[in-house]
């Protein structure tokens, strides 16, 4: 059976109130639900009560589902939206008029160097200010545009871009001195 079969049977069984494929569903999408979470809120305790919280939303309102077989991004975007709101509880923003050498030009920023395996990145990315870590995890990691990240955050599109460019600095600077 086809993985996108397999998750639209699990979703129809949900709708029936079917208590093991609610189980199987979210023994499925829960390692990387939680991991999207923790890449926004930077909180393990924060991430696991959104997880619970996203699963039983998704339950609940599972008949507002039109494709079963989109029940992932569906509820990957529930965890962002909850984290989101979590986050945006704590956020601060790193005021880049204070950073005069930031600029567009600060390298490529896909250049990654031998030697940076992604555990060094993971910690770095972890210890991003907070704001900067927001925008970089839905960014690159969760593929929404500088205008999404920007509507969802209440923020200028400058902004995300510019805590997009200054997440990159500190991981270039915090990465490739520790490599050379």
């Amino acid at each position: 059976m086809k993985e996108v079969d397999y998750i639209s049977m699990l979703v129809l069984r949900v709708k029936k109130n079917d208590i093991v494929a609610m189980q199987t569903l979210y023994n499925d999408f829960s390692k990387a639900m939680m991991a999207t979470s923790l890449r926004i809120t930077n909180n393990e305790a924060d991430s696991e009560d959104i997880l619970q919280d996203a699963f039983v939303t998704s339950f609940q309102k599972i008949a507002q589902l039109k494709e079963a077989s989109k029940y992932g991004g569906w509820l990957k975007q529930i965890v962002i939206n909850q984290s989101l709101n979590q986050v945006r509880k704590n956020r601060s923003f790193v005021n880049l008029d204070q950073i005069p050498e930031l600029s567009d030009e600060d390298g490529n920023e896909n250049d990654i160097p031998e030697g940076i395996t992604f555990q060094d990145i993971k910690a770095v990315i972890h210890n991003l200010p907070d704001g900067a870590r927001e925008v970089f995890s839905l960014y690159l990691l969760e593929d929404l545009k500088h205008r999404e990240i920007a509507e969802k955050l209440n923020i200028a599109v400058s902004t995300s871009k510019s805590q997009y460019r200054y997440a990159l600095k500190l991981l270039r600077e915090k990465l490739i001195p520790a490599h050379e």
